[in-house]
């Protein structure tokens, strides 16, 4: 004989999984960006709280010479990862038989990290030390601004020595005679810039090291919040209305401020970029089918990319250096930001009438995610080509898969477990989020205080990938291995299915 796994009577196993099954590590995802509060039946309300806490720690690199990307291990940079929390909201209820509405709240996007500690992400101040690290040992803060004008010297000499050839070649009869002297212009034009190469940069290690000092005792720090806010509308369809397709606006805002400090970054020490909060829109498209009687619910949902134009306020205290103007060094202009795509799949089903079974399975394109601040890249466009450098991207798209079982245990009483697997976004990766995704493990449990009232809790345990740091140069300036973090969450929902 068939068993039937009514909703209604698997409810509280179904709610047990949400509160532990919330968060993401690749990119800047966060909240997972979920839906199911709108799927569920009648009137539905929920407000979740999620706290999380990593610990997330490594050691920087003995190498500071901008031009030399070779990875020394260095000292340790302590744990850069600050506790993470945001709200989540969802409203929903049934017109009819037909059409849904509903609105939800979330947190999608963030970052929070801070290096503190004795390491090379932190500004030191010391510039005799600095100016030493920066040139491999070579130089110090009293030998280097001789050598400078020794290069210098060196390169006007050459200069006007290649001048001189060039013309003794120009006036020259004999063809051999000529070629020689034009060989020997060339060879003093190529030495005078070898010249001026050196002395430039051995000028920007000067600038390196007085950036540096003048940020002394601050560390590279980045915050990154967003909020969003969902309308949808559903209409269901079919025989016996298991079809539903769903749809509406996202409103999304997006603020971050970053500041790179110490010899880690080379010439973007000092640099602090605040972005002003900017307000844009998207939409949220899905189809969903449920067979009530095993307790089985399908849906795929599409969130499309979201195109931010907002304001930046930069400080990038080299490029004051290169213009010969301090001023030069501050720029307030527009920036664009294009929060990614996402596809989210969500499955269960009843195992029998007291258990539940889950799946959710999430992709987000965080490839093609870069963040590009106008003055950054320009400054960056002198040693990096036409395109320059963005401040952040990665390498892939973000995979994340969790399971989950639920089981009643009492009437009014239901516990969760789940397991979990996080792709990352890539490795190396940006050095102001070094993690290659994670695994998972969480338990939740919901009690039903009422018929309609329940409160639920849950948590889960991270174990991160190994990650090398990167710059967007290239230039391998952290290592973090063996680190992990957990998450708390906590949801007050209501539910009438009457």
């Amino acid at each position: 004989m068939r068993n039937t796994f009514h909703l209604k009577t698997l409810a509280i196993a179904i709610a047990a999984f949400s509160v532990a099954s919330v968060t993401n590590a690749a990119g800047l995802d966060r909240s997972g960006q979920d839906v199911t509060a709108f799927l569920q039946d009648g009137t539905y309300a929920e407000a979740v709280y999620t706290y999380i806490d990593a610990d997330v720690s490594g050691y920087d690199s003995a190498n500071n010479v901008p031009t030399n990307n070779t990875y020394v291990r260095g000292d340790k940079t302590g744990d850069i990862a600050e506790y993470y929390d945001f709200f989540r909201y969802g409203v929903k209820t049934d017109i009819n038989e037909t059409f849904s509405v509903g609105i939800l709240y979330d947190e999608p996007f963030g970052a929070a990290a801070k290096y503190t500690g004795d390491n090379n992400f932190v500004s030191k101040g010391d510039i005799n030390a600095s100016i030493t690290q920066l040139t491999g040992g070579r130089f110090n803060a009293e030998t280097l601004g001789p050598e400078i004008q020794d290069l210098r010297e060196q390169a006007q000499a050459a200069g006007a020595e290649a001048q001189r050839l060039g013309q003794l070649a120009a006036t020259a009869t004999d063809p051999q005679v000529a070629q020689g002297l034009a060989q020997q212009a060339q060879a003093q034009a190529a030495a005078a810039q070898g010249f001026v190469s050196e002395a430039t940069g051995l000028g920007t290690a000067n600038a390196i090291a007085q950036a540096e000092a003048a940020n002394a005792g601050e560390g590279t720090n980045v915050e990154v919040r967003s909020n969003s806010l969902t309308a949808i509308l559903g209409a269901k369809f079919g025989a016996n209305k298991e079809f539903q397709v769903y749809g509406g606006p996202v409103a999304q805002r997006i603020e971050s401020e970053v500041k790179l400090r110490g010899l880690a970054y080379g010439p973007a020490t000092g640099y602090t970029s605040r972005n002003s909060p900017d307000m844009d829109y998207g939409y949220i498209a899905g189809i969903a089918y449920s067979k009530p009687e095993i307790a089985l619910k399908a849906a795929l949902t599409y969130r499309s990319e979201i195109d931010h134009n907002m304001k930046v306020a930069e400080t990038y205290p080299l490029a004051g250096v290169i213009a010969g103007d301090p001023a030069a060094a501050n720029r307030t202009s527009n920036m664009e930001i294009t929060t990614p795509k996402s596809v989210n799949f969500d499955f269960q089903t009843g195992i029998n009438p007291t258990t539940l079974a889950t799946a959710k399975v999430r992709w987000v394109p965080w490839g093609d995610f870069k963040i590009t601040p106008p003055l950054y890249n320009e400054v960056s466009k002198r040693s990096y080509g036409p395109d320059g450098l963005n401040l952040v991207e990665y390498e892939e798209d973000q995979w994340q898969v969790e399971l989950g079982l639920a089981k009643r245990v009492a009437p009014a009483l239901a516990i969760s477990g789940t397991v979990g697997w996080d792709s990352g976004a890539g490795n190396p990766v940006t050095s102001l989020g070094p993690i290659e995704g994670y695994y998972s493990a969480g338990l939740g449990a919901k009690y039903n205080v009422t018929e309609n009232w329940a409160v639920s809790a849950g948590g889960k345990y991270l174990w991160f990938g190994d990650a090398q740091g990167v710059l967007p140069s290239d230039k391998i300036v952290g290592d973090f291995q063996d680190n992990d973090g957990y998450i708390f969450g906590v949801k007050l929902s209501y539910q009438d299915t009457k």
